[in-house]
């Protein structure tokens, strides 16, 4: 497949969670465990904000704004403020837990535009995490629970199947879907350990699953069916995620990490990249709230 480009320096500690979005002039995306939402402008600088101590993915609201998942909540950025822009202060929609073990980690929006995001423990072992879901009302409810590494969520181009991964399971699991939620969880693929941890997750145009893999120095393209059809390889080992950008939605950017590396030793962990993988993808889907 096409090689990845770096788009950035390293200036991510934890990048994460990278969304398009045309309203937002482009690409956004986190600097996790610094609290940061990073924006890539067209002149390719970079901005960024901070929301607190921890800022775990984002996504457009449908009438202008952002929700965000921050350590233990939710907060709402209102229409007219894009987070660079606007200069309103985020509304935080109160703590859901208290516990200072568990954090957010990432999520993302159904068909129905209803937000979703997990959370994991800071140890990275325990399975006390869970999966909550924001209503446009603001109501929160837990739709998984005994969860460690929650990462991954992301829909078939249909909005009938939803894709999750928890990733100590090495697995990339599929649910139905339907306004009443998930059901018949089932593995469509299963991912070598020898691979690296799968963690975040974009679909294609095609229904094709983009796959990061951190600690295996690549993004996988896998069939619906569950078949490896493509590989793009990094020149660092810690991929966090991906999503489809550009005008035309046919650019895959690509974040890393540089969580618990020795410094200096891999000089490009933290920075973005961009692949032109000859396929396009779908629009980000906005939050209804």
């Amino acid at each position: 497949m096409s090689e990845a480009v770096q788009v950035t320096d390293p200036i991510s500690a934890h990048g994460e969670g990278p969304v398009w979005h045309p309203g937002w002039g482009g690409l956004r995306w986190v600097d996790m465990l610094v609290g940061d939402v990073l924006w890539l402008a067209a002149d390719g600088s970079v901005r960024r904000r901070n929301f607190g101590p921890v800022a775990a993915v984002l996504r457009p609201r449908v009438d202008g704004g952002a929700v965000l998942a921050v350590e233990r909540g939710f907060s709402l950025l209102a229409a007219g403020d894009d987070g660079f822009g606007g200069g309103t202060e985020p509304k935080f929609l109160g703590e859901i837990w208290t516990s200072d073990l568990v954090r957010m980690n990432e999520g993302g929006c159904d068909p129905d535009g209803r937000f979703y995001c997990g959370s994991m423990p800071y140890d990275e072992k325990s399975p006390i995490g869970k999966v909550y879901r924001l209503d446009p009302d603001g109501s929160v409810t837990v739709v998984l629970a005994g969860v460690t590494i929650s990462n991954g969520f992301a829909f078939s181009p249909d909005g009938g199947t939803a894709y999750y991964v928890d990733t100590p399971t090495h697995r990339i699991d599929a649910f139905d879907y339907s306004a009443s939620g998930l059901t018949n969880r089932r593995t469509t693929v299963s991912v070598p350990v020898e691979a690296g941890g799968p963690d975040g997750l974009t679909v294609d145009s095609e229904g094709y699953i983009w796959l990061a893999l951190f600690g295996g120095s690549a993004v996988h393209r896998y069939a619906p069916d569950g078949r490896l059809d493509g590989v793009i390889e990094l020149p660092t080992s810690q991929i966090t995620a991906c999503t489809f950008g550009g005008p035309d939605l046919d650019q895959l950017y690509i974040t890393t990490s540089q969580l618990a590396l020795e410094p200096g030793s891999q000089p490009l962990a933290g920075a973005l990249f961009v692949a032109d993988v000859g396929v396009r993808g779908l629009p980000v889907q906005p939050f209804a709230g």
